[in-house]
């Protein structure tokens, strides 16, 4: 569950030590993947593909410098993340890279790490980005029984957004709830401050808190492929997670917005574990299409081609062609 931030930052070095003529060797051996992938695995993939980049073809970025990822700090995550498949393409390929919690509609197509949620087509192509912070799995959850965990809504975090603090200010000493801010230690914050505690101590609650913040909520990856239950208004923003292909009270427990049947809720599925236990399988077969390196690899190097073929930049192979526009 813990990722090393130094082992992260020497493995980001080291993508500038690979050789980028041999990208066409790489290319040669992605469209061979994508060959010999069985017909249900191909849709999948194109399902993603169309699902994470999306916007109208024959727009081009707002730059006239190839390569803008320079404008970024090097050794930032976002950098590191963007290289680790941009240093397969030519340099003179152009695109834009938006940095940080993006919860707005870009107005040209951009490389970012989120969006606000919508069913029609965005400018925002999605990367797996900042992935160090939001993309956290368990790979073998701690084995606390559902059945032995404490009934209580718990949550660690900061609270500085308005809805955040709504939330503390309506629930924070309620008798299901254990909540904490644990940020910033100012005055208006003071009533709320509590210690942080690891993600495996979360494990001891049946229903964990996950609350969007500027963007989406970075801990529901990790809830989701635990064996505790993610309680959340319906998302309004996503990241290359796809939560905006998240169903209600199946893949999560959903309150309103303005958190009035939070109570009623956790009561329901208090009294109904059945129905819990099946939010929990349901949350964990999710997560398991993010586990497997070598397809989320090919998924973005085949959503960095699409942005290029879209913006009228290379020329694509016929199994690609199948993929971005079927």
């Amino acid at each position: 569950m813990r990722n090393n931030q130094f082992l992260y930052n020497l493995k980001g070095i080291g993508y500038f030590m690979y050789p980028r003529f041999l990208g066409k060797y790489i290319l040669k051996a992605k469209l061979h993947e994508l060959q010999s992938l069985k017909d249900n695995e191909l849709e999948k993939l194109a399902q993603r593909v169309r699902y994470y980049c999306s916007f109208n073809s024959g727009c081009m970025p707002n730059t006239s410098n190839p390569s803008n990822l320079k404008l970024l700090k090097k050794g930032s995550r976002y950098f590191f993340d963007t290289y680790e498949y941009m240093r397969f393409f030519p340099k003179n390929l152009i695109y834009i890279l938006e940095s940080g919690d993006i919860n707005y509609e870009l107005p040209y197509p951009s490389i970012c790490k989120s969006r606000p949620i919508s069913k029609n087509f965005s400018n925002n192509v999605l990367l797996k980005l900042d992935k160090m912070r939001h993309f956290k799995f368990f790979k073998n959850p701690p084995l606390i029984p559902y059945e032995d965990k404490k009934n209580i809504l718990f949550f660690r975090g900061g609270c500085y957004q308005t809805h955040r603090k709504k939330f503390m200010q309506k629930y924070f000493n309620h008798p299901m709830c254990d909540l904490g801010h644990v940020g910033a230690n100012r005055e208006e914050f003071a009533s709320w401050q509590k210690e942080k505690i690891s993600i495996e101590n979360h494990m001891q609650y049946k229903f964990i808190l996950s609350l969007e913040g500027n963007d989406v909520a970075s801990n529901l990856k990790w809830i989701m492929s635990s064996n505790s239950i993610a309680v959340m208004p319906k998302p309004k923003f996503e990241t290359w997670f796809m939560e905006g292909t998240l169903i209600p009270n199946y893949h999560y427990i959903e309150i309103d917005y303005d958190y009035e049947n939070l109570i009623e809720k956790l009561e329901y599925f208090l009294s109904h574990s059945n129905q819990a236990k099946e939010i929990i399988t349901h949350a964990n077969a999710y997560t398991k299409q993010f586990l497997d390196k070598k397809m989320e690899d090919l998924i973005a190097f085949m959503v960095l081609r699409k942005y290029f073929y879209q913006t009228n930049q290379i020329q694509i192979s016929k199994i690609e062609e199948e993929i971005f526009i079927k």
